[in-house]
């Protein structure tokens, strides 16, 4: 299974869970585990997706995502699993 993460943050809203989920839809984006919350009056969202499946590739996948967050006022990160863990890894 081939994994992103997505990063969602910034000025709690609604309609941002449903926005980033239309896009994981659209392109077949599967998401396998979602934690969201408010942290000092900003929306934050992690997500966990398999991108086995994707229609697109992952360069236009986080085009998209860059597109909706411009439009929400949002930081949206997408992120391949793998650079993830290499980041955070101690």
């Amino acid at each position: 299974m081939k994994k992103t993460i997505i990063s969602v943050i910034g000025n709690d809203t609604v309609g941002i869970t449903a926005e980033v989920s239309a896009v994981c839809q659209k392109n077949k984006v599967n998401i396998i585990d979602i934690s969201q919350s408010i942290m000092q009056d900003l929306f934050v969202m992690v997500m966990m997706t398999d991108v086995e499946k994707m229609t697109c590739t992952l360069a236009s996948f986080k085009e998209q995502m860059k597109t909706v967050g411009e439009k929400m006022g949002l930081d949206i990160r997408v992120m391949h699993e793998d650079i993830f863990n290499s980041m955070h890894r101690i």
